[in-house]
């Protein structure tokens, strides 16, 4: 897994947009890096696109979330509450679907 999803959405006016690239858009990435972002037109992938991006957006343990200060600061799940680990997710996902690897 990549620290970071490279799905962009974009609500576009009722319209969305979803695109993948190969970096983050951070500057030295768009400046001093060849990097490619290209739009999903088949509805079935922005469907899953979404589903995995809705999934990073509930991670209540190894996300962060950017205050308004500039400062990063890590999710931790409140007293009780349960843990919802995007990687964790996706691999119980995948494990569902058949498709578990092995090396």
């Amino acid at each position: 897994f990549l620290e970071h999803d490279r799905i962009f959405y974009f609500e576009n006016g009722g319209d969305p947009d979803i695109l993948i690239g190969s970096a983050d858009w951070r500057r030295r990435n768009l400046v001093e890096r060849v990097e490619s972002v290209v739009r999903i037109r088949d509805a079935g992938l922005q469907e899953r696109l979404r589903h995995v991006l809705d999934l990073a957006l509930e991670d209540n343990r190894l996300a962060w979330d950017l205050t308004p200060a500039g400062n990063y600061r890590l999710r931790i799940p409140e007293e009780g509450e349960d843990i919802r680990s995007f990687h964790d997710t996706l691999m119980a996902e995948a494990e569902i679907r058949g498709g578990r690897m092995t090396v």
